[in-house]
């Protein structure tokens, strides 16, 4: 892996074979997990210019008309999140001479407040490739990582490392992108990348208004309720480009009676088998990748194939020794006269990953040439820890990345798109809705991670008995299942409100995933507690939720900080009515300066009496407010009605929808409608 320092370059194709796709992660943490921004990308001509307003890709324009760039999001990692961009290389226009990747941070924050500011270049087979670390952000509001470039036909990278004071809006305009003039350009800029509002949707592809009438697209469910129009933003780039997004709530249906089920695409109730169940669940979903290109692009970009023609195939035979394999399916994708190819292993209804099954297609992979096997399961893969261990031919010249999908993870990118994103006509829309409402059957068994495993039982009786000790592998177990709901949970949530949502690593940074896990495992063998915190975008503080084995209780809650103006009368009364909507038996404490807890009550009995949460001692400071929920957790490993799975999904979601909602900048949750209602 080749360390970069400012200034310094390097050819791509010394590095590695496999460079047509790459992928490159921007990252950057704080001390209390909060910092945050959001990346960019500008394709320039020889002249250090866009060509046109299309060359900026940001969060309201992520992916190229050419499948060049494709702006992936924000993942998890131990040290905090980062966020990774997927290039095409062989897509990329001959107009285009370099390509510069940034980032910006909005509401008057500097790359100064992160630490761990750093690129990492990764080649088609996921492996890392460079590393540029940024030490000397302080004041600057944005920053230029690097830069792609061609060289005689070669690609390069150039480690930058140029700060702006004047934020997005002045490297922008910089390149030539176009800024209205009713508006500073930092507020404007600032507002369209940071404030991730509802309207993207309805405003950056406005420019067909014709079409819009007659396919009717409804603004994002993240437009706020009660505004008969969007908000328009003062300034966005431009493109022509119309993306359709389905209607919140469903049409009036002309069946005679709610006995009557509509006619569905993929059927699920016939199933009867596992196999079964793998066979259809495999067709169905390559399928729908062939034929909606913007959700095979984003199922297989982060694995690094490129923007083309996909193609997908199920029960194909390929030898293997003395007796031929048979993998699930095989995805193609061909572009500029290259082939990109992937073995995929599909498992439903909780049945696990076979080492030697995968083992097998990974050896015929470098045989053939192909660049990936992906597996697909309820599981969820953890940073750090394969869900299968498989050994590598260090002897072969062809490498084969080994990737993993869950079935939630694949159920969460279908939704954004159709609920909040939008995809390229009605029809690409509705295949996603009818392939969603296949992975939500209860018949269909690709319904994510839905069993704690077989350490559940033994570790809440060792905890109940007092006989579970520091070191018990099962503890371990049962944290790591921990860590794969929160996850999935996670997934889920962020489908839902079309915001991300997290797991957050406050005070956790720069500590391997295993040795994290090992002491959270000690942790629950002395207090019976697993606990974890989630960043919702746009949400003050974060949503922690604790899972006491003990006393059987989940406790989900969230602390918000006081005001810095006004009394603290006027802050209790206001919160109050703020939470006139949540549920009577919501707790809140109030937060004061030093160890002591200040006053606390529930919402029932402090709705006549919000004074009742100002401290008693004169001086006293207050510094914020504890809201929290209590709920019983399941008792059984499983998803059931009466899971632990199933609880910890519940409390998430009242405690988002009942009091997270009401608090100052979280987005409203959009209501599920009849089509969702009804699947199972």
């Amino acid at each position: 892996m080749h360390e970069m320092i400012k200034g310094s370059n390097v050819s791509l194709a010394t590095l590695s074979e496999n460079i047509d796709s790459v992928i490159v992660s921007l990252s950057w943490g704080s001390s209390t997990g909060e910092g945050d921004a959001d990346v960019s990308v500008l394709l320039l001509n020889v002249n250090g210019k866009v060509r046109s307003d299309a060359d900026f890709h940001f969060y309201n324009n992520p992916v190229a008309a050419d499948g060049s760039v494709q702006l992936l999001g924000k993942t998890p990692t131990a040290d905090g999140n980062e966020d990774r961009i997927s290039f095409d290389l062989t897509a990329v226009s001959s107009e285009v001479d370099r390509i510069v990747l940034a980032a910006s941070r909005y509401e008057g924050a500097r790359f100064g407040e992160l630490e761990g500011v750093k690129l990492a270049l990764s080649d088609g087979g996921g492996e890392e490739l460079l590393r540029f670390a940024i030490d000397d952000a302080d004041s600057v509001s944005a920053i230029i990582f690097g830069e792609l470039y061609r060289r005689a036909e070669e690609w390069k990278f150039r480690a930058v490392g140029q700060g702006y004071d004047a934020g997005l809006a002045g490297l922008a305009t910089d390149f030539g992108v176009d800024i209205d003039d009713d508006a500073t350009a930092e507020e404007t800029l600032d507002e369209t990348v940071g404030d991730n509002q509802a309207d993207a949707t309805a405003t950056v592809w406005a420019d067909e208004p014709e079409r819009q009438e007659t396919l009717r697209a409804v603004p994002s469910p993240r437009q706020p309720e009660g505004e008969a129009q969007p908000r328009k933003s003062a300034a966005r780039p431009r493109t022509a480009k119309k993306k359709v997004t389905l209607p919140k709530a469903a049409k009036k249906a002309l069946a005679e009676n709610e006995s009557w089920k509509d006619a569905r695409l993929f059927p699920a109730s016939a199933l009867k088998s596992d196999r079964e169940r793998e066979t259809r669940a495999t067709s169905v979903l390559l399928s729908v990748m062939a034929q909606v290109p913007e959700f095979g692009r984003r199922l297989t970009a982060a694995f690094g194939a490129p923007a083309g023609r996909m193609e997908t195939f199920t029960e194909v035979t390929l030898p293997h020794g003395d007796t031929p394999r048979r993998p699930d399916g095989v995805i193609r994708v061909a572009r500029a006269g290259k082939l990109w190819t992937a073995l995929v292993e599909t498992k439903t209804n909780g049945s696990a990953l076979k080492a030697d099954q995968v083992q097998a297609y990974m050896d015929i992979a470098a045989r053939r040439g192909y660049e990936a096997v992906i597996t697909l399961s309820n599981d969820v893969a953890l940073e750090g820890s394969p869900l299968v261990e498989v050994k590598i031919d260090g002897r072969r010249k062809h490498k084969v990345a080994l990737w993993h999908l869950s079935w939630a993870e694949v159920a969460h990118q279908a939704q954004m798109l159709i609920r909040h994103e939008g995809v390229g006509n009605a029809a690409h829309a509705w295949l996603l809705q009818e392939l969603l409402h296949y992975l939500r059957h209860e018949n269909s068994g690709c319904h994510g991670f839905q069993n704690m495993g077989p350490a559940w039982v033994p570790v809440r009786n060792g905890i109940d008995d007092e006989t579970l000790r520091q070191g018990d592998p099962r503890a371990l177990e049962v944290v790591e299942s921990w860590e794969r709901l929160i996850r999935q949970v996670c997934l889920r949530l962020g489908g839902e409100l079309g915001q991300k949502v997290l797991p957050d690593h406050r005070a956790k940074r720069g500590i391997d995933p295993k040795v994290l896990r090992a002491r959270l495992a000690d942790q629950l063998c002395l207090d019976g507690r697993l606990q974890s915190e989630l960043r919702i975008e746009q949400t003050p503080g974060v949503l922690a939720i604790s899972a006491d084995l003990r006393t059987g209780k989940l406790r989900t809650s969230i602390e918000i900080p006081a005001p810095e103006q006004g009394y603290p009368l006027s802050w209790a009364k206001r919160l109050v009515r703020r939470l006139a909507e949540a549920p009577a038996d919501l707790h809140i404490e109030t937060l004061v300066e030093g160890e002591a807890g200040g006053p606390r009550g529930t919402l029932e009995r402090l709705r006549p009496e919000p004074a009742d949460l100002l401290p008693k001692e004169t001086g006293t400071q207050i510094v914020g407010f504890r809201l929290s929920l209590l709920k019983s957790m399941g008792s059984s490993r499983g998803n059931a009605e009466s899971g632990f799975i199933r609880s910890v999904d519940d409390a998430v979601n009242r405690f988002y929808t009942s009091v997270a909602v009401h608090l100052d900048g979280a987005p409203p949750r959009r209501a599920p409608s009849k089509e969702e209602t009804t699947t199972g």
